[in-house]
């Protein structure tokens, strides 16, 4: 299925969990016949509405993938700002174990903000891999607040997809990255990977581009 395909549009079950932070919600978008279970969080401006994320559920279960979309307590109970790091750690760790007992393989994840809670915490949940969409290196402008360090003590193989004009730090502004990290720069994508209406790939390129990187990458671990 290319990622440009509509979503179906009848009802996706979802499943509440009870975290420390609250109740967490998983919307599941699965597999006829799963290999693996990706889990992605959302970013700390929004939920489990952009594109990339919608992209990547509508895309990945006709590969064996199924994606388990993870909205935070803070989303869940309708508040409008992402609380401190250590309780978004709170809100995924619970849902993250969860899935990693299931039986299948788990590879965590998520954009901006979730990617950096699935680097914090993967390999304590139990996950197999890490997937970093648009992951925030530095606040924008500010390149000496370096996040580095999460990503690169993941403890686990990772996958970045990184937009080439993203303000929290392009692909060049990463540090090299050790052995089973992999970058995947999107061309002239922003941290939302939307491009300009004059670059040469249109947004449906980018979130094939998206979509074929983190789906081969995913059965490759698996």
């Amino acid at each position: 299925m290319s990622a440009t395909e509509p979503v179906p549009t009848e009802p996706v079950p979802t499943e509440p969990v009870p975290t420390d932070a609250g109740e967490a919600r998983i919307t599941w978008h699965r597999a006829a016949k799963p290999v693996a279970v990706l889990a992605l969080g959302h970013g700390a401006g929004g939920g489990i509405e952009a594109r990339d994320l919608v992209a990547l559920a509508g895309a990945l279960p006709a590969r064996g993938i199924t994606v388990a979309l993870v909205e935070q307590p803070w989303r869940v109970a309708g508040k409008r700002l992402a609380p401190a790091p250590r309780t978004l750690d709170l809100g995924w760790r619970p849902v993250a174990e969860r899935l990693a007992g299931a039986g299948l393989p788990l590879v965590v994840g998520g954009r901006s903000a979730g990617a950096r809670v699935a680097c914090r915490t993967g390999a304590a949940s139990g996950a197999v891999g890490v997937v970093a969409l648009a992951f925030p290196l530095h606040p924008p402008g500010r390149p000496e607040k370096s996040r580095a360090e999460e990503l690169l003590g993941s403890g686990l193989p990772t996958l970045v997809v990184q937009g080439a004009a993203d303000p929290f730090g392009g692909p060049g502004e990463f540090p090299e990255l050790p052995a089973g990290h992999e970058l995947v720069p999107v061309p002239y994508g922003s941290h939302g990977f939307d491009v300009p209406k004059r670059a040469p790939v249109g947004r449906d390129e980018v979130l094939d581009l998206i979509c074929s990187s983190v789906g081969d990458w995913v059965l490759r671990l698996v």
